[in-house]
């Protein structure tokens, strides 16, 4: 098992639940020096003074396969480890984070519905999600 760290609309527990069987939430977390952006869909980006909130789940093997292909890993995404904070212990957490090249843009109103039911599984105010995914954040 590995630590994955979610910040896009695989917050959403009942997608999660069909992508990763073996998927157990950990919990909260925030990314420090990073910001959500969209190009079409979810990324973070190094900006300092900036955090994303984001969520850290307990995945296996087979899950991290099935991510890799939903993710388009390694030709949308590559793999990045973030050392986050998550139940008052620190740990090394897996994200996929968006090779450069895609301009940004809105994403699609049903792929940000998934990602806002997602922020409230886990407790996370939706605030900077709202202004990201706006003209102003893309």
């Amino acid at each position: 098992m590995k630590y994955y760290l979610a910040y896009g609309s695989n917050l959403n527990k009942r997608q999660m639940k069909r992508r990763c069987p073996d998927a157990v939430p950990v919990g909260a977390c925030t990314v420090r020096g990073y910001e959500l952006v969209f190009r079409n869909v979810a990324t973070i980006e190094p900006k300092p003074d900036a955090s994303v909130q984001a969520a850290v789940w307990q995945i296996s093997d087979k899950d991290e396969l099935s991510l890799d292909r939903y993710e388009g890993f390694p030709r949308v995404y590559r793999k990045e480890d973030f050392w986050v904070t998550v139940d008052g212990k620190t740990v090394s957490a897996m994200a996929y984070v968006m090779e450069p090249g895609i301009p940004k843009s809105m994403p699609r109103i049903d792929y940000l519905m998934t990602i806002m039911l997602g922020y409230d599984d886990f407790g996370l105010d939706q605030h900077p999600l709202i202004v990201a995914a706006s003209v102003e954040g893309a």
